[in-house]
């Protein structure tokens, strides 16, 4: 199936649903929305990465459930289900994929590569949400499965880098 066209920009810096749901305009990247949403999720992460553990946490529950709505509404509105530039969800993975990382660039590279890496491998139950679940909470939740996953990946390296270094 060939990817549906982005809508317009002026149509998606104008609407505040589409406006975060494609990520700020990351998500009208011509190719690899996913990735550009996941990098600029980025600034979200650079700017709470500091905060207590407790607040970190409040702000991935506000984004991932209030993605459920943006997402949905967003692909209601363009009557497209997940359309590729929806990259609200890749913010709510990548903020979970990088929960509790060590600091350093190098761990937030590593996130990232492992958070695209199981968002686009879909393992179960993600490719059961994206293909089951025909609203926001589908479009999202596969996001989740894939930042848990990478979160696990993630974990185990920091663990065994500093284990046997």
């Amino acid at each position: 199936m060939p990817r549906p066209p982005n809508p317009p920009a002026s149509v998606v810096f104008k609407d505040p649903v589409h406006l975060l749901a494609f990520g700020f305009g990351s998500g009208l990247a011509r190719w690899a929305p996913g990735t550009f949403g996941s990098l600029a999720a980025l600034v979200l992460y650079f700017a709470i990465m500091g905060l207590p553990d407790w607040a970190y946490m409040a702000v991935v529950v506000v984004v991932t459930t209030s993605g459920f709505w943006i997402c949905g509404e967003s692909a209601r509105m363009l009557g497209v289900h997940d359309h590729p530039g929806i990259v609200w969800d890749e913010w709510a993975g990548m903020l979970i994929t990088l929960a509790f990382a060590p600091a350093g660039l190098i761990w937030v590279l590593v996130g990232f590569l492992l958070f695209r890496l199981f968002d686009i491998l879909k393992p179960f139950p993600a490719r059961y949400f994206d293909q089951n679940w025909e609203d926001g909470v589908g479009i999202v939740m596969d996001d989740v499965v894939a930042g848990i996953y990478a979160w696990f990946a993630l974990q185990a390296v920091a663990w065994a880098f500093y284990e046997y270094v």
